[in-house]
């Protein structure tokens, strides 16, 4: 029988290319997602099951009739700036839902867990390439309920024996290759989307946060990971996981930079249209450089990304782009 997986907000960005690396590896997806931020139609690999975390009978019921041998937990709100105005949200439902779902997983096994967690566990860097071992300072709301699941699931290992991998995202960009998903956020948090969007209507102007960074060009620079890759890093932290590995926290990125500028000049190169900038002051809190030490996932998880250079993120997000905003070519 083909193993199942259980994938909470299996229906967002990350979580359906999750779903599409499972069933490319021989595993069926069951997706768990409430659809408040997550689309129905992104769930293409297997059954959709509607249903929020902080509603454990819904939970218990789904994991009784699929019996998964794994959950890859991706349900979480993910804007820094509403996690500021709206910090208890976050925490009910960010920390409270993966609570939630733990209490659920100990009522059947100790079902091991992949862990969608983020750079931003880090707060301001203090050096420019961060290993695991950086001290763990968020400074947002968001950042707080990532780290604090992550402090969930080490002591549940501890008093349960339930077994993780909390992967520590920096910057996913990109698209499915095969152009079956996409990003899809209203509002659109993350860099490259917007950069296409003022590529795609001269009217709109992507705005340049900081500009006297002390940087190359003088702006902020970033660790960029296809969605792809980091899909197939999940895959890979189910596997270690199944083979008995132990509860650890890894980064994934590529371990280079690049720079708001640089971005800018590769939307206008794989879109062949001009983008209207505009420079702003600097947004508190922003570090000038924020980059993946990657090698101890690569080791540990035996995995490597594809996709390492600006113009496959920037060519498949466009892709899916102007497949979703009919824009024309």
């Amino acid at each position: 029988m083909t193993q199942r997986v259980l994938v909470t907000g299996g229906a967002g960005y990350i979580g359906s290319h999750a779903c599409k690396a499972l069933a490319a590896a021989g595993y069926r997806p069951v997706v768990y997602d409430d659809l408040s931020r997550g689309h129905a139609a992104a769930v293409k690999w297997g059954p959709l099951e509607q249903g929020n975390l902080l509603d454990r009978e819904t939970l218990a019921d789904v994991i009784t009739r699929y019996r998964p041998v794994a959950v890859l937990h991706f349900a979480a709100f993910a804007y820094v700036g509403e996690s500021v105005e709206e910090p208890l949200k976050y925490y009910r439902n960010n920390v409270g839902g993966s609570v939630s779902l733990v209490e659920t997983v100990r009522r059947f096994s100790p079902i091991p867990v992949v862990f969608s967690s983020s750079c931003a566990v880090y707060g301001l860097s203090s050096s420019d390439a961060l290993d695991e071992d950086h001290p763990r300072a968020p400074i947002n709301p968001y950042g707080h309920s990532k780290n604090m699941t992550e402090q969930v699931f080490r002591d549940c290992d501890a008093g349960y024996g339930l077994r993780s991998v909390s992967l520590r995202y920096f910057n996913c960009a990109g698209s499915d290759p095969d152009g079956e998903l996409g990003e899809d956020h209203d509002p659109e948090p993350h860099v490259i989307p917007r950069v296409l969007s003022a590529a795609a209507d001269s009217e709109t102007t992507f705005d340049i946060y900081g500009t006297d960074y002390p940087t190359a060009d003088g702006t902020a620079v970033r660790d960029y990971i296809h969605v792809t890759d980091l899909a197939e890093a999940h895959v890979a932290a189910l596997r270690y996981l199944l083979d008995g590995g132990e509860t650890i926290s890894l980064n994934l990125g590529i371990g280079r930079g690049f720079s708001v500028r640089e971005l800018v000049r590769e939307g206008e190169r794989v879109t062949g249209r001009r983008i209207k900038t505009r420079e702003c002051e600097r947004r508190p809190g922003d570090p000038p450089i924020l980059i993946a030490a990657p090698h101890r996932a690569r080791r540990i998880l035996d995995w490597q990304p594809r996709y390492t250079g600006l113009e496959d993120m920037f060519a498949t997000a466009w892709n899916w782009y102007r497949k979703k905003m009919a824009v024309a070519v």
